[in-house]
């Protein structure tokens, strides 16, 4: 006769996904500097005086695509008292994620005025790069794809450097450590925000302005 066991309590997944978040944290290199891209570049100061506003953003991924013109919208709006920290999350059932987000570190490295041009530039022609369309395309093919498309905003002087990027460790340990440090977050999915550090509820979904103005108003009501 076959035993049947019982489901695992919810203390016994609570215990299991803590595990987990240790052996990430365990496993996860210190960067010389906080991961993320500021948004702005360095006339927004994070920390400070600033509300902090953090996004895990997936630039293969719909949702982040569409959230991310509120985002900018806010940070229009509530300049200079807001910072956007941008922090590249390649979910890893999105194929072609991990390479276009070590293609921003590698412009970031190169030319950081370029990454979120470069950012916006993946977000318009993401479906090319969707899963289905690029079944039998090798990750060499992609790349220069890719490459050929960033060309737009990083120039044609910056194509043969760029290039080099994708054989450059540090690049590679760069997005490793961003990925890491999004799953020490208990990041489960993109886009995810964190505000002053507190991770806003539900995921996977577009935020408009408007739902931006009524989370991120009443922390400077409290000020």
């Amino acid at each position: 006769m076959a035993v049947v066991s019982s489901p695992p309590s919810s203390s016994s997944f609570l215990l299991i996904f803590f595990f987990l978040v240790w052996i990430t944290l365990a496993q996860t290199p210190i960067p010389a500097k906080y991961d993320g891209f500021l948004y702005g570049g360095n006339n927004n100061y994070v920390w400070g005086d600033s509300v902090v506003l953090e996004a895990f953003l997936d630039p293969m991924c719909p949702d982040s695509r569409d959230t991310w013109p509120p985002l900018q919208q806010a940070f229009e709006y509530y300049s200079p008292r807001l910072a956007i920290l941008v922090h590249p999350f390649p979910l890893p059932y999105h194929s072609n994620s991990y390479t276009f987000c070590r293609a921003l570190q590698i412009a970031n490295k190169l030319n950081s005025s370029t990454t979120f041009p470069l950012f916006e530039l993946f977000f318009k022609y993401q479906e090319k790069f969707y899963n289905a369309p690029t079944y039998n395309t090798s990750r060499a093919s992609i790349i220069e794809d890719l490459s050929n498309l960033a060309v737009a905003v990083i120039g044609k002087d910056s194509l043969p450097a760029f290039l080099s990027g994708f054989n450059d460790s540090q690049t590679d340990i760069a997005t490793i450590i961003s990925f890491k440090y999004g799953c020490s977050r208990g990041v489960p999915g993109t886009p995810f925000f964190f505000l002053n550090g507190i991770p806003l509820p539900g995921y996977g979904s577009a935020l408009d302005f408007q739902t931006w103005r009524s989370i991120i108003d009443p922390l400077f009501v409290k000020k």
